[in-house]
């Protein structure tokens, strides 16, 4: 039995570029890896075949793409942000102070960073750690690097 899914906060831009995306790689670029690897085999001998290689490894991380766009498109919570609330929580934009600096942040998948915002996901060190927060609330976490903040 799997576990369920969590879902991801994306924009509805980010939801857009994402599924343009998957359409893209899904015609496209299915098209122009399978042309590829055609064309190195028709040169012969598959096993010193560098061209050949290539072109499957390039297939392999398409499919990967595709997978992963699907799965995040699947369970995706498409929204505006959210600029206020009782408690932080995906969608979110965040200002919170760390060591004595102010940053500001969108609580949310990876995917949808564009433009000067940072994105943070839930998953994160600093995500997890603010979730559920009221605000003024204080909490901590364990950065990448170790350090307690």
């Amino acid at each position: 039995m799997s576990a369920p899914s969590s879902k991801t906060w994306l924009t509805q831009e980010a939801a857009d570029r994402l599924t343009a995306e998957l359409n893209e790689l899904e015609t496209v670029g299915r098209s122009e890896v399978v042309k590829k690897i055609e064309s190195a085999r028709a040169e012969g001998d598959l096993k010193e075949n560098g061209g050949y290689h290539a072109a499957r490894e390039e297939q392999g991380k398409l499919e990967a793409r595709i997978r992963q766009l699907k799965s995040l498109l699947e369970s995706a919570e498409i929204g505006a942000p959210v600029s206020a609330g009782d408690q932080v929580s995906p969608g979110m934009k965040v200002t919170v102070e760390i060591m004595g600096k102010e940053m500001q942040f969108l609580l949310g998948s990876r995917e949808i960073a564009s433009g000067d915002l940072d994105v943070y996901s839930e998953q994160s060190p600093l995500g997890a750690a603010v979730m559920g927060a009221k605000i003024g609330e204080s909490r901590s976490y364990t950065a990448p690097n170790g350090k307690a903040a």
